[in-house]
């Protein structure tokens, strides 16, 4: 059985969080865990915090074991991008593109 968790419109873009999730993909739930909390940059808590969720959907939604969970399968999708604009030089403006995510994290029961 799998179960996932997902999180949308995070404000980091998805490249960066991406980088975590290679990381942390076919782990055991512990293992992955400590990986994104002794992560130094911003992805590795919000992915820790997807992950963390999805073990509480499948322990308390379907009654799966903790101590046999892994990370199945993660992704991160791109969100929506807020445009905004900074003033430049001579009355211009360049674009600035705030992207968003969204990231699933699913794990599964080791048979």
């Amino acid at each position: 059985m799998e179960v996932k968790a997902t999180a949308k419109t995070l404000r980091i873009q998805p490249r960066k969080a991406r980088l975590v999730l290679n990381l942390i993909r076919g782990k055991d739930v512990e293992e992955a865990a400590a990986i994104c909390k002794f992560l130094p940059n911003k992805g590795g808590a919000m992915v820790g915090k997807v992950l963390k969720s999805a073990v509480a959907n499948a322990v308390n939604n379907h009654d799966l074991d903790e101590d046999k969970l892994y990370v199945k399968a993660c992704w991160a999708d791109e969100g929506i991008t807020m445009k905004r604009y900074m003033p430049r030089a001579k009355g211009s403006a360049s674009p600035i593109n705030k992207r968003t995510s969204h990231i699933t994290v699913v794990v599964a029961e080791k048979e």
